[in-house]
């Protein structure tokens, strides 16, 4: 992992975006990191419902979601608002 590109512990759930975002931070730069509810639920193969399940399966995934954003990151595509989305 580039240890220029560090993960916060931290991912919040929103639910009018159906997706859960996670920080990162590059060289002092915030980049907000995305990852869509259908995306999780392909990867674990499970409709995830309640907030606790989604969280659950996000963490379960950090590892492998962390190497993709910091591959986005580093090839910088990003979206519009300057963010990183896996979906």
């Amino acid at each position: 992992m580039n240890q220029d590109i560090l993960f916060a512990d931290i991912q919040t759930w929103h639910v009018e975006r159906q997706a859960i975002s996670f920080p990162a931070q590059q060289a002092g730069a915030l980049i907000e990191c995305w990852v869509s509810l259908s995306w999780l639920q392909q990867r674990t193969s499970n409709s995830l419902v309640s907030e606790a399940d989604i969280v659950a399966a996000f963490i379960h995934l950090r590892f492998d979601l962390e190497e993709l954003a910091e591959a986005r990151i580093e090839d910088e595509d990003y979206e519009q608002d300057g963010s990183i989305f896996i979906g």
